[in-house]
């Protein structure tokens, strides 16, 4: 899916992401936003925790976002920012780069509750300030045959997702319980986001 660009002077904010979710939700809640760069480097650092791993890497996707509006001389707008990641059995679970690692991550959460844990963050260009916060949920999954991962797997779905799952899409079939952010699962906790947005004096509710 091509994550349409908004004209930088029609955004009141850049989100550093190409997710198609996470602009979904953006737009579930009125906010008008451009795309820009927030790629950086995902891998874990040694003895990093989980909650300070997708937190660094939040911050550091804004950071790179704000970076960008520099280089390419776009209006120094606030710079949204999130990651997502997938707790069980003490992994983390990212992007599946295969099948195979797309079935063996599925098979760890059937049957069990994991966590998902998102943070967001936010930057602004022309100053040394950041904001952060960190949404947890727990997933839990009933039992999963063979066929019913296989099946999963060729939707298409698990390709691009933290954990193998969307729970915004087929994976709800899998859910018995969510305690949390539904938002915050799909990897951009709305309630956390509006917060923060009222920080800098975006005021969500009356766009």
């Amino acid at each position: 899916m091509v994550i349409p660009t908004i004209v930088a002077t029609e955004a009141q904010i850049y989100l550093a992401s190409r997710s198609p979710r996470r602009a979904e939700l953006l737009r579930q809640i009125g906010v008008r936003f451009a795309v820009v760069d927030g790629d950086c480097d995902e891998r874990q650092l040694p003895a990093e925790s989980p909650p300070e791993y997708v937190q660094r890497l939040a911050l550091t996707k804004a950071q790179v976002g704000c970076a960008q509006l520099a280089a390419l001389a776009l209006p120094p707008l606030p710079v949204l920012a999130a990651d997502t990641a997938v707790i069980c059995e003490a992994q983390i679970l990212g992007k599946p780069r295969d099948r195979e690692e797309a079935l063996a991550m599925l098979r760890l959460l059937s049957g069990r509750t994991h966590q998902v844990l998102t943070a967001v963050a936010l930057a602004l260009p022309t100053e040394s300030r950041h904001w952060l916060r960190l949404s947890t949920s727990r997933v839990t999954f009933r039992p999963l045959t063979e066929a019913e991962l296989e099946a999963y797997w060729q939707t298409g779905e698990p390709r691009d997702k933290a954990g193998a799952y969307g729970i915004q899409g087929r994976a709800a079939l899998f859910i018995t319980h969510l305690d949390g952010s539904y938002s915050g699962v799909m990897g951009l906790p709305l309630c956390d986001t509006g917060d923060l947005l009222a920080e800098i004096g975006i005021q969500w509710l009356i766009l």
